[in-house]
């Protein structure tokens, strides 16, 4: 089925121009229903700007109506930060996957210190995490030969894991635990 026809064959009617209200609403709408940043409240406007129209009186203010539900603590940056890098911590990510998903969230560095000291506190764990639920090191059944060990290694580097934490865990024998180590 075609978004701009109705099932009955009738052409649907295009949605209304934007104007301050609905941008507004819209703007609520979205904070509502969706945990995000300043960054991604002002793509997603900008984008149904550029869907509908603006039929306005004065240009689009953006930026002014993200800064507003800042302000309000409809959007909070530091808060996105540390609630992303915990779900992804736990999911067995490492300190570069979610640097880079805080970065693509448009997350400055000043609200993401904070998120990113708890993920590398939590490299260890999140680590375990991942070599539990790929079987790799310690949780395997058996020690793999090199070929799978260096595809490991890779699958540890791609979650964000630095590479002396994700070779502890792929040269471990089976049911042996690698000791906590910096990276």
């Amino acid at each position: 089925m075609r978004k701009n026809v109705r099932r009955s064959g009738e052409p649907r009617r295009p949605p209304p121009q934007l104007d301050e209200e609905r941008l507004r609403d819209l703007a609520v709408r979205y904070v509502g229903r969706y945990a995000t940043t300043r960054y991604k409240l002002g793509v997603y406007l900008a984008r149904k700007l550029r869907e509908r129209g603006w039929d306005g009186e004065h240009p689009p203010e953006i930026d002014v109506l993200v800064a507003r539900m800042d302000d309000l603590g409809f959007v909070d940056d530091e808060a996105y930060a540390g609630a992303k890098a915990r779900s992804l911590t736990a999911r067995g990510y490492g300190m570069r996957r979610i640097g880079q998903a805080l970065y693509a969230a448009g997350v400055e560095e000043p609200d993401r210190a904070e998120a990113q000291e708890e993920a590398a506190a939590k490299a260890f764990d999140a680590a375990r995490t991942f070599a539990r639920k790929r079987r790799i090191g310690p949780y395997a059944e058996r020690l793999a030969d090199p070929d799978k060990r260096r595809k490991q290694l890779a699958a540890f580097m791609r979650a964000g894991h630095g590479f002396t934490l994700a070779r502890s865990f792929v040269d471990s024998q089976p049911g042996a635990m690698p000791e906590p180590q910096p990276d």
